[in-house]
Order: C-alpha cells, then sequence, then structure tokens
C-alpha cells in the first residue's frame, strides 16, 4: 500500500519573454505530498568509503575537500537512517567502487550470479598527444602531481564506512548493470541514493543515477545525507551540491527532507 510523504520538485515552467531573463519565472522549488511505494523503492548507499584520515593522506584531502563534511554525514545521518530502512519493508541496496574490497563477499557473488557478466566498453585508440593531454589533466587539473601518491595508496586501503557496511544478505553492485538486475530480482523502480558525491559519484559513475535512468529507474535523494564535490567558486555556500539537487529533481526524481522520509519509514510495519 502506497505511503505519503512531502517531496521537493522543481517547477522549470514557463519561461516569461517579456523579462529580461526569462528563466526567472520559472515556479522553482515547491513542495508536495506524493505517494511512495514501499515494496518498490530501495534505498541505495554509494560511495560511502573508509577513505583514511588527514593525517594518512594529506595529499588526498588537498584535493577532495569534502571528506570532512563526509565523514560527518556517516557520523550523524547513516546509523539512524539505516537503521530506519532496515526495521522498514524497503530494501536497502549498496552500490561499490575504487578497488575491489567486495568480491569475497556472498552478497556480491549472489549478485555476479543473477546479473550475469558487465558489458564492456572498447577504449578508443591512444596515441602520444592523447598521452599528454591525460598527463597534463593529471598533474594540472586533478589531484595534483604531489597528491597522486597519497591518493593512490589511500585507494589501496579503500573499504566500506563502518557506518555503511552491508548487513546480511543486503545486495551489493559494483555498475547500473548488476543494480538493474537487483532492482528486476526485487521488483524495484524507484532508488532513492545517499552517499558520496552527489554530483560525481552518485550521478555519473556506475551504478549512479544516469546509469539507472538508462533503466528506467525513478532516482531521487536525501539532501542530509549526501555532500558534493565543491570548487573553490561554490565552496563557501555548497552551490555544487544545490545545483546537483535541482539535476535531480529535473532528471531523475525527487527530493526527500531525512525527518520527512525517517518519519515515512517508521510508520510502515516492521520486517
Amino acid at each position: 500500500m502506497p505511503s505519503i510523504l512531502p517531496a521537493s520538485y522543481y517547477q522549470q515552467f514557463d519561461a516569461d519573454y517579456t523579462r529580461e531573463v526569462p528563466a526567472e519565472s520559472y515556479g522553482g522549488w515547491k513542495k508536495s505530498d506524493i505517494e511512495l511505494s514501499p515494496e518498490h523503492t530501495a534505498v541505495v548507499v554509494m560511495h560511502a568509503w573508509e577513505c583514511g584520515t588527514m593525517e594518512q593522506w594529506p595529499g588526498w584531502r588537498r584535493c577532495v575537500e569534502y571528506h570532512p563534511r563526509a565523514l560527518k554525514i556517516l557520523a550523524e545521518v547513516f546509523p539512524p537512517l539505516l537503521g530506519a530502512v532496515r526495521a522498514s519493508p524497503l530494501k536497502l541496496f549498496h552500490v561499490v567502487g575504487g578497488r575491489d574490497y567486495y568480491s569475497h563477499l556472498p552478497a556480491y557473488q549472489q549478485t555476479v550470479k543473477l546479473a550475469g557478466p558487465s558489458p564492456t566498453h572498447a577504449q578508443v585508440t591512444k596515441d602520444p598527444v592523447y598521452e599528454g593531454h591525460q598527463d597534463f589533466r593529471s598533474k594540472h587539473v586533478f589531484v595534483g602531481e604531489r597528491n597522486w601518491p597519497d591518493v593512490n595508496e589511500g585507494f589501496k586501503q579503500l573499504g566500506f564506512a563502518p557506518e555503511a557496511r552491508p548487513v546480511g544478505d543486503e545486495p551489493i553492485a559494483e555498475d547500473g548493470h548488476q543494480l538493474a538486475a537487483v532492482c528486476r530480482a526485487h521488483g524495484i523502480n524507484h532508488l532513492v541514493y545517499v552517499g558520496f558525491a552527489i554530483n560525481w559519484c552518485l550521478l555519473m559513475s556506475p551504478g549512479g543515477m544516469v546509469d539507472m535512468g538508462r533503466y528506467g529507474v525513478i532516482c531521487s535523494t536525501i539532501p542530509e545525507a549526501v555532500t558534493a564535490v565543491e570548487n573553490a567558486e561554490t565552496a563557501r555556500q555548497e552551490r555544487e551540491k544545490q545545483q546537483a539537487l535541482w539535476r535531480v529533481a529535473i532528471n531523475f526524481g525527487f527530493i526527500f527532507g531525512l525527518q520527512d522520509f525517517t518519519t515515512m519509514l517508521k510508520s510502515l510495519p516492521k520486517k
């Protein structure tokens, strides 16, 4: 039976061409009660990693500034949120990546058995100019020449953050092919993403919203349970996070407040 909860959405119409800036007449952010089908909805935790400390990998922190925000969310938001999900009828899925810290887990092996081999993508032919471009970008764009040793060593030890570790037989997937198979097996057509980062991995990485949108899945998120990759011009006000939430609302699904979502979970029958 569907549940009702408030959801934020963005009204991307009507542009008024009598204005100097026509888009300024868009309706903008609005809120409405919508139906949510618990039996067809899952929360998906994506790339909620244990990434070490500033003291261990200072070079990593110099180029990935959102880690302190992610740690705060893991400590304060994840335990009550995931606890409420696990006590409710909603499924809880996990999307992994970065390095292999999961292939030995029975829940992942079950996903591989269910989904079959993931498709491969033939790469374009590389030439010296291509290699030069990539070398330039790695030194001058991201992550910076002096930071690579720490980033590389940190990734070797990547794993589940303690607060985000799968429990029992919660499904684990590493790409959209696998996650879509899990969704089909469990009758899921709506995924609510939490994890890091909303404008990077959760949108673009394998198993993210772009991937799952191609399978017809509605993809939503909870602002308090995500953060974004910011830059020098946006970090103070976290404007990239706001832009990413707009993109989710326009292209993929809905924005659910943490308290509203948790209250809805607690109103459902216990597992």
